[in-house]
This record gives structure tokens, C-alpha cells and sequence, in this order.
């Protein structure tokens, strides 16, 4: 006999099958997808079955899915029965039961699973809808019910997800109206169990994680629907609403104050028609707060020349493209402390999610390019006015630079294992 203390909003949710398609939308902290991986816990110990878990990369399965399932069956006390395998990721029950991870970046994968009856996309909005069809057609089994559970922050209504599940006015298409949807909270209907969530339904919330969302009002109004609020929406068309300018002497002052300040450094190397983009950063990480107050800028430049043009700051950590092994290694040779970045699959937009992140995004005067590439900065939009989440109007090196210097930090804790257990 096991006993589980759950969020009110979620109990009905967690034992209620008789959909094919369950969608939970909701916004940080709410516990949805802590709850979805109770519920798959709780009906695979009940069931022999199969269930495949995705996500669209798949080594962030590690730090999110995989850990918050280990989590859960340590907490119910099931660890001593319940097996969990690292290479490749698995997780067998003593029913015969199991647990298979994949993601989207690797689809030849997809190819060798069968008998699946359950499958869960977790940020579901970050796959492609090419990938949610072929999923679809990957959810087979002769004589188990079959369920599709997909959760999601809402992101903007162009996603494919919102057109999908809810409306999609190109087409003059209507599955159900997502206002109605944060009047009811949960809905079921055309065999889908509808549930919306926000951080008010966490009661393991802390007062101080709320805090943290409602002052996301102020500075960026976007992330405070989709954070906050937990609705769809259309994208602002700024990428960083809070970036400002400052005198140089008075972003120097403000750095000062700072009682324990981060600093970073970031490089993006270019050539002929792309530049050499160097900026220095210093962190507010107690305020959240990201200082860029000084920048280098050029073009048409040699390995050799660019190292001379920075050997002032060849005492620095730098953080470079890592596309670009051989102009690190060779600057190394030069004793400069430069490392490459981590890049992958979808980095581009977690890299723009992250500095989005930032309350306040303060640059120096002095430094002109930053400027004229990121003050107004939008989103480029597709042959349909759609916007696309991880492209530009320009080509921003200085944004790839600030990517890059900010690769080992993280601004705030939003997304992580708190916000998935809700303690």
C-alpha cells in the first residue's frame, strides 16, 4: 500500500484513462509534468506495458525525464524493485513492465521500437509536427489500449501543437477555444483530456518561486503569459524587450556595486562576410541583472591577427564557437584560456530562452555593435507571418557571443528539478 500526497488540480488527472490523447498545458512550476511521470509510474506498475518517453533532443532526457522518474520511484519507496539503466536509458518494472527514452534528434532510432501503448512528449512544443506524426504512427500494440500524453509550456499560437489541439485560423479550424479551456481547467473532448495548470496550483511552491514569476510583468510581458499565466499567445516581435543602454561610466558603477559579480566572455569567430564578435559581460545573478560593457568587432581577419588584436585578453576564460576546433587550438598555442562551447541540437532557442531570462539586459554606450544588432532585434517570421522562434531578422553575432560567454551559467532555476517536483 502506497501513499502519495499530490496536488489537488492533478488527482483526477492522475487516474483518468479514458481519452486517447491527454494534453497538459500549463505554466512554470505547476507541477504538470511531475505529475505525468506519477501517473505513468502508477499504470505501469498496474499494466504490463511499454512506454516510450521523447523529448526533441535526446541528452536532456538525463538531467529531466529520466532523473524525475528515478525521483518518484525513489520517493515511493520502489527503488529496490524497479530497475534504472543508463546506457541506453531504461527503466524495467518487476511486471515486465518498461520505460524507453528517445528523442527526435536521432529518428533513426525510432525505427527499432514496437509494441509501444503509451507515449509521453515532454515540451511537446519543441518537436516538429512532422515528428508528432511519425510518433503517432510508432503508438501501436494489438490488444492494450493506446494513449498519447503531451505536455507543454504554451508557447506561441503559430506552434503546431496550438493548430493541432486547439484552432488554427489559416485554416479556419476549431478544436476548442484555449480561453474556455483556462475558465474550466480541464475539459475532455474529440478523445482528448484537456488540463491546464499554473504555479498557484503547487502547493510545495515556495512564496519566493511566485515572486520570482510576478515580477516577470515588468520586465517581459511574454514570458509572464507563458511563465506565469500558462496561456498561448502571439510572440512580442523584440527578442529582448528589456535590453536598455547606459553610459559606460554609470554600467561600471552599477558592476561595482555588485557584491559578487560573474564575470564572462564570449567569441564568435567569422571571416569574410561574418564578423569576429568578442563581448565581456559581468552578472547580477542575485537580480538577475546582465551588464555587456565592452565588445570587439571585425571582419576579414586571420587567425593570427585576430590573436593579436586579443592578446590583451588572453588572461581571460573565453568561451569561443566550438565549430571552429582548429582556430581555438589554435589560439591555445597562444596561451590564450579559450575553451569551446556546448552546442547541439535546439541550442539556438534554450540559448535565446536563457537570456531572455535576464530581468534586465544593460549595455554600454561604448558598445555600438551590441547595440545596433540587439536593441531591436525581432523574430523572423516564415512565408505565413508565423514566427519562427530561434531565427532573426539579422544574422547576430554579438547574440551568438553573449550565447557562447553564457554557456556554463544558468540565470534562474524556473525550469528545474524544483519546479518538476514542486517542493
Amino acid at each position: 500500500m502506497m501513499e502519495k500526497e499530490v496536488n489537488p488540480h492533478f488527482e483526477d488527472f492522475l487516474f483518468d484513462w479514458s481519452t486517447k490523447f491527454q494534453f497538459l498545458v500549463g505554466g512554470y512550476g505547476s507541477s504538470k509534468s511531475y505529475h505525468v511521470a506519477l501517473k505513468l509510474i502508477l499504470k505501469l506498475l498496474s499494466e504490463k506495458r511499454t512506454a516510450l518517453v521523447v523529448r526533441e533532443v535526446y541528452d536532456t532526457h538525463r538531467d529531466s525525464t529520466y532523473s524525475l522518474l528515478e525521483e518518484i520511484v525513489i520517493d515511493l519507496g520502489l527503488d529496490h524493485k524497479v530497475k534504472f539503466m543508463v546506457s541506453p536509458m531504461q527503466i524495467r518494472f518487476p511486471n515486465g513492465s518498461k520505460i524507453i527514452f528517445k528523442g527526435m534528434d536521432k529518428p533513426a532510432k525510432l525505427k527499432s521500437i514496437n509494441n509501444i501503448s503509451i507515449v509521453w512528449l515532454e515540451e511537446c512544443s519543441e518537436i516538429k509536427y512532422a515528428g508528432f506524426k511519425e510518433l503517432l504512427g510508432r503508438l501501436r500494440h494489438p490488444t492494450l489500449k493506446l494513449h498519447m500524453i503531451l505536455s507543454t509550456n504554451p508557447v506561441s499560437t503559430d506552434n503546431w501543437s496550438y493548430k493541432h489541439f486547439f484552432k488554427d485560423d489559416s485554416n479556419n479550424r476549431l478544436v476548442l477555444d484555449d480561453e474556455e479551456l483556462y475558465k474550466k481547467r480541464t475539459i475532455i473532448t474529440n478523445d482528448t483530456y484537456y488540463h491546464h495548470s499554473t504555479a498557484d496550483d503547487n502547493l510545495f511552491l515556495p512564496e519566493s518561486y511566485i515572486e520570482q514569476l510576478d515580477e516577470m510583468e515588468k520586465y517581459d510581458p511574454d514570458l509572464y503569459r507563458v511563465a506565469r499565466k500558462g496561456r498561448f499567445g502571439v510572440n512580442g516581435i523584440k527578442v529582448l524587450p528589456q535590453f536598455e543602454v547606459m553610459p559606460h561610466e554609470e554600467v561600471m558603477k552599477e558592476i561595482d556595486k555588485i557584491s559578487n559579480p560573474l564575470f564572462k566572455n564570449g567569441l564568435d569567430f567569422g571571416f569574410v562576410e561574418s564578423f569576429n564578435a568578442f563581448v565581456r559581460m559581468a552578472i547580477d545573478h542575485e537580480n538577475k541583472y546582465l551588464y555587456i560593457f565592452e565588445e570587439y568587432y571585425k571582419r576579414g581577419l586571420t587567425d593570427d591577427k585576430l590573436a593579436d588584436d586579443l592578446e590583451p585578453y588572453k588572461h581571460l576564460y573565453i568561451t569561443a564557437d566550438s565549430a571552429e576546433p582548429k582556430t581555438i587550438a589554435y589560439f591555445k598555442q597562444r596561451r590564450f584560456r579559450m575553451y569551446g562551447a556546448k552546442k547541439g541540437p535546439g541550442s539556438r532557442l534554450q540559448n535565446t530562452k536563457k537570456v531572455k531570462r535576464f530581468k534586465r539586459i544593460i549595455c554600454s554606450d561604448n558598445c555600438t555593435n551590441v547595440i545596433r544588432e540587439l536593441q531591436n532585434l525581432t523574430f523572423k517570421k516564415d512565408n505565413n507571418g508565423n514566427i519562427i522562434e530561434d531565427e532573426f531578422n539579422i544574422d547576430p553575432h554579438t547574440f551568438s557571443a553573449i550565447w557562447y560567454g553564457l554557456d556554463d551559467y544558468e540565470v534562474a532555476s524556473l525550469k528545474g528539478r524544483n519546479a518538476y517536483r514542486g517542493e
